[in-house]
C-alpha cells in the first residue's frame, strides 16, 4: 500500500511524526507483501529552518520525496499553486491514500486535489469546529471533512459536530496524535532540550507566550490589546515568535517591554520543556492548548473560541479573547482544579489511525 502524506506547516510535522513511526513499526513486524510505502509532501507553506527542518531532524520523520517550496502568500494564491503542484506528484505516485492534517491551507489543497482525482483520503483530527466562518481554518477543516472517505476524530465531540452536519459515514474515534508526539517529547527532553539553562530560566517562574493567528495578527486592535496586557504584566515572559508576527508588530510599532523578551522559534523539544515548565501559558494555538492540558499546565486562549473545548470545560483553559483586562485578570486569577479527566486518549492514536486505514481498505 502507498500513502502520501501531505503536509506543510510545523503542527502538521509533529503530528505526522507518530504517524510515520506507526508506519515504521508496522513494516517491521509484518511479511514484506503487506508493507505500507509512505511518500511525504511538504508544500513548504513553513519554508525556514526554525519552522520546519528542524522538526524534520526532532522527530525523526522521514525526509520528504517531495518539497514543492510554495512559500507563504495571499490564501487564494498559495492554496491556488498548491493545488496544481499537489496535483501533479499525486498522478505520479498514484497512491491508495492521502492523509491530510489539521485545517491548513496545505490540508484543503491536499484534500481536494485527492478528491478530483478520486483518491481516498484519510483526515486527522476531523471534526473540529470552532463556529467562527471568518477564520480560515474554519473554512479549510470544513471542505476537508466533507469530502474525506475516513474521518479521524479525537474526541467525540469532534464526532457530534460532524453528525450535526450530517456526516457519518467513515467517522472513527482514534484519540489525538498530538498525545503520541507529546509522549515520544517528553522522553527527551531531559536530555536534548537546555533551552531553559540557555536563558537562565526556573521552573514555574515565567510565563510563556505565542501569538500567531490572523484573527489576532491581521487585527490591529486585537493585536494591540493583547501587546497592552503583555506589557502590563509584572512577570517574565517567554513569546517565541512567529517570523510573520514580528514582521507586523515591527510594521505597526508595537513596543513590548524588557520583561517580554521575544525569542526566535524553537524546536518541538525545545517548546515542550517551556511549556513544561511555564507558570502559564497563554497563546492562540490549538496544539499549545491541548499540550498545556496534558502538561497540567493552565492555559489562556487569546481568541473568542476554541475547537477543544474539552479544555475549557474541564477548567484548565480560559478564553479571554483579546481583551486586555481579560488577559490580565485571568493571568493573576486563574485557577484549574485539583483533578484533571483524561482528554484526546492515551497517546496510541497513530497506530488507531493506521488500523482504521487498512480495515477500510480490506472491505473495500
Amino acid at each position: 500500500m502507498k500513502l502520501c502524506t501531505i503536509i506543510g506547516a510545523r503542527p502538521q510535522f509533529i503530528k505526522t511524526a507518530a504517524v510515520s513511526r506507526a508506519i515504521a513499526e508496522h513494516n517491521r513486524v509484518k511479511t514484506q507483501s503487506s508493507n505500507i510505502t509512505e511518500i511525504i509532501i511538504h508544500t513548504g507553506q513553513h519554508y525556514d529552518d526554525e519552522m520546519s527542518a528542524i522538526f524534520f531532524r526532532e522527530l525523526e520523520i522521514p525526509e520528504p520525496k517531495h518539497n514543492l517550496n510554495i512559500g507563504s502568500g495571499a490564501h487564494g494564491k498559495q492554496t491556488g499553486e498548491m493545488l496544481a503542484a499537489i496535483e501533479k506528484v499525486l498522478i505520479k505516485e498514484n497512491p491508495n491514500w492521502v492523509l491530510v492534517y489539521g485545517d491548513t491551507n496545505s490540508t484543503l489543497s491536499g484534500a481536494l486535489a485527492a478528491a478530483k482525482l478520486h483518491i481516498p483520503i484519510a483526515h486527522i483530527e476531523a471534526g473540529l469546529r470552532s463556529y467562527n466562518r471568518l477564520m480560515p481554518e474554519e473554512i479549510n477543516r470544513v471542505v476537508a471533512d466533507h469530502i474525506s472517505h475516513l474521518l479521524l476524530c479525537p474526541s467525540q465531540v469532534a464526532v457530534n459536530n460532524l453528525s450535526a452536519e450530517g456526516i457519518s459515514k467513515g467517522v472513527k474515534i482514534v484519540g489525538d496524535v498530538m498525545a503520541d508526539a507529546l509522549q515520544f517529547a517528553v522522553r527527551h527532553i531531559q536530555t536534548k532540550a537546555d533551552i531553559k539553562k540557555k536563558f537562565q530560566l526556573q521552573n514555574k517562574t515565567y510565563l510563556l507566550a505565542t501569538i500567531h493567528r490572523a484573527e489576532n495578527t491581521d487585527n490591529k486592535k486585537r493585536l494591540q490589546n493583547i501587546i497592552s496586557a503583555l506589557n502590563a504584566l509584572e512577570e517574565t515572559i517567554i513569546l517565541p515568535i512567529h517570523p510573520r508576527t514580528r514582521k507586523i508588530l515591527h510594521d505597526m510599532n508595537l513596543l513590548l517591554k524588557p520583561h517580554v523578551r521575544i525569542i526566535d522559534p524553537v524546536g518541538y523539544f525545545d517548546m515542550i520543556a517551556l511549556e513544561y515548565s511555564a507558570r502559564m501559558i497563554l497563546t492562540d494555538s490549538g496544539g499549545i492548548q491541548k499540550e498545556a492540558y496534558w502538561l497540567k499546565v493552565p492555559c489562556i486562549t487569546l481568541r473568542d473560541e476554541t475547537e477543544w473545548v474539552e479544555t475549557v470545560e474541564n477548567g484548565w483553559n480560559k478564553l479571554t479573547g483579546a481583551n486586555t483586562i481579560a488577559i490580565i485578570d485571568a493571568v493573576h486569577n486563574f485557577m484549574p482544579p485539583a483533578e484533571q479527566a483524561t482528554l484526546y486518549g492515551d497517546g496510541q492514536a497513530a497506530s488507531r489511525v493506521l488500523q482504521e486505514i487498512l480495515n477500510y481498505t480490506e472491505r473495500k
